[in-house]
C-alpha cells in the first residue's frame, strides 16, 4: 500500500466505455483545484516505453496475442512505468491518479481470456509489488459501456472488438475483485450524470486522502 512517504496512489478501474477515462480527468481537475500535488497517468502507458507497448497491445486484430503473450507485455509496461513515473512521484509526496493499473490485467488477460489469474499474480509479486491505496471502480452496464466505447471510433479497439460477452464477464469480475479486495476498492454506479458521479468519486477520494498530508 502505501510507502509511508506522503504519496498516495489512486487507481481507476471498470469495463470499457464506464466513463473512468473522464471521471479520472476530473478528479484531478478538482484536487489540483484544492492545491494538490497530483499526476495523472494511465496504463498501459504513461511512460515513453510504456507508451509503446501500449501500441502493441491496444490496436490491430484481436487475435494478434495470445493471453500469455499479453501479460508479459502489460507486465512490461507496468514495470516501466512503475520505475519512471509511479513510484518517483510517490517518493515525492505526489498524488498519482493512474487510468487502469493491475487490477485490469488480472481481468482481461487473468480472467476474462483464460483462467490465467494465478499466473498474473505471480508476475504482479515478482516484478510490480505494490498496490493502490485506493482502487474507485466505476460500474456500468456492459451493453451501455461497450456502445459507448464503440462510439469513439478511435484506432485502441482491440479488446472492445472481443464483443459484449468479454464486457459482461468484465464487470462480473471487477465486481468480484471489489469484494476481494474491499479495503481499497469503492464502487460508484457510473450510470448516472457524469457531474453526480465525479461528486461521488470526490467525496470518496477526499475521505481517502484525510488525515495526509496535502501534495
Amino acid at each position: 500500500m502505501s510507502d509511508g512517504r506522503g504519496g498516495v496512489f489512486i487507481t481507476f478501474e471498470g469495463i470499457d466505455g464506464s466513463g473512468k477515462s473522464t471521471q479520472a480527468r476530473r478528479l484531478v481537475e478538482a484536487l489540483r483545484a484544492e492545491g494538490r500535488d497530483v499526476v495523472l497517468t494511465r496504463e498501459p502507458g504513461g511512460s515513453p516505453g510504456a507508451e509503446e507497448i501500449r501500441r502493441l497491445v491496444l490496436e490491430g486484430d484481436p487475435d494478434r496475442w495470445s493471453a500469455e503473450t499479453e501479460i508479459l507485455l502489460f507486465t512490461a509496461a507496468r514495470r516501466d512505468h512503475l520505475e519512471r513515473t509511479i513510484n518517483p512521484a510517490l517518493a515525492a509526496g505526489r498524488v498519482v491518479v493512474c487510468d487502469r493499473f493491475a487490477d485490469s490485467t488480472r481481468m482481461y488477460q487473468g480472467l476474462s481470456r483464460g483462467d490465467l489469474r494465478a499466473l498474473v499474480d505471480q508476475l504482479h509479486t515478482l516484478m510490480i509489488g505494490r498496490e493502490p491505496d485506493l482502487t474507485v471502480l466505476i460500474d456500468m452496464d456492459p451493453e451501455t459501456g461497450l456502445s459507448r466505447a464503440k462510439g469513439r471510433q478511435g484506432t485502441e479497439e482491440r479488446f472492445e472488438d472481443f464483443g459484449p460477452e468479454l464486457q459482461r464477464r468484465m464487470r462480473a469480475g471487477f465486481l468480484a475483485l471489489a469484494a476481494e479486495f474491499p479495503a481499497r476498492f469503492r464502487v460508484i454506479d457510473g450510470a448516472r450524470p457524469v457531474e453526480v458521479v465525479a461528486a461521488e468519486v470526490l467525496a470518496t477520494v477526499r475521505t481517502a486522502l484525510g488525515g495526509r498530508a496535502d501534495g
